[in-house]
């Protein structure tokens, strides 16, 4: 799939990490999507909401359908963020991608999502991909 059908195709993105700190990518970068038209869901344990949006403690607990799950956690945590969104694929059937922002590499996590039919994406960045897609506003 090319980055144009990803965003063509999916809507729903689960923001792993996303920061309520508006100088940071893990902020600046969903709330680019979320103006383009797209349901961003934040994940973080540290606060009620983000961008007036409900943020959830964990993944598990985002009781939407997850299309893409846009991670911003350091490298060496990724591969844990992989396993807890595997199982949520084979609970739930949702998560038909992960993508690990620019700089967040995990090839175990690549193998892992790659083996349980999930579409992997990794050290690069939504925004930048977006903006080279020559996509408009989705609203």
């Amino acid at each position: 799939m090319t980055f144009r059908e990803i965003f063509e195709n999916y809507e729903t993105i689960a923001v792993y990490g996303m920061s309520k700190n508006a100088v940071k990518a893990a902020h600046s970068v969903p709330v680019y999507m979320y103006n383009q038209g797209y349901n961003v869901i934040p994940i973080n344990p540290t606060v009620d909401k983000i961008l007036n949006l409900k943020a959830y403690p964990s993944l598990d607990d985002v009781p939407d359908e997850i299309e893409i799950l846009n991670v911003f956690r350091p490298s060496e945590q990724a591969f844990e963020v992989v396993k807890e969104a595997v199982e949520r694929h084979k609970k739930h059937g949702d998560i038909k991608l992960i993508w690990l922002q620019l700089g967040i590499v995990s090839e175990e996590g690549k193998k892992l999502a790659l083996e349980n039919g999930i579409e992997f994406i990794q050290n690069r960045c939504m925004y930048v991909e977006f903006i080279n897609s020559g996509l408009g506003k989705k609203k």
